[in-house]
């Protein structure tokens, strides 16, 4: 197959007309080498999933505290979440921890 019987198929006419060779250019260049291509829109909309993600969990988070905060308004509210959370005790008493067998790691 000579030049000349490769410029008279269809096929190559086509491939070779001036304006699908620019449109087919530039579709390229947008889709990879472009500032905003393609790829940098894929992931930053997965960056702005996860953002968004992590919005929900705090959101969550805040919800939880605020709910709380109000809880620990009562003065014995907040005696049993010092006392259970972190240990707190009155000076005249003492504090006894227990902790059972399955609790506790046992070396063979």
């Amino acid at each position: 197959m000579g030049w000349k019987e490769l410029r008279q198929k269809k096929w190559f006419k086509v491939f070779t007309n001036t304006y699908i060779l620019v449109l087919t250019i530039f579709a390229i260049w947008m889709a990879f080498f472009d500032t905003n291509s393609l790829l940098i829109h894929r992931e930053l909309q997965q960056e702005i999933n996860k953002l968004e993600q992590q919005k929900d969990f705090l959101q969550k988070e805040i919800e939880k505290d605020k709910k709380l905060l109000n809880e620990l308004k009562d003065p014995k509210a907040l005696e049993k979440y010092a006392r259970e959370h972190y240990y707190m005790k009155k000076d005249n008493e003492e504090v006894f921890l227990i902790e059972y067998e399955d609790s506790t790691k046992v070396g063979n």
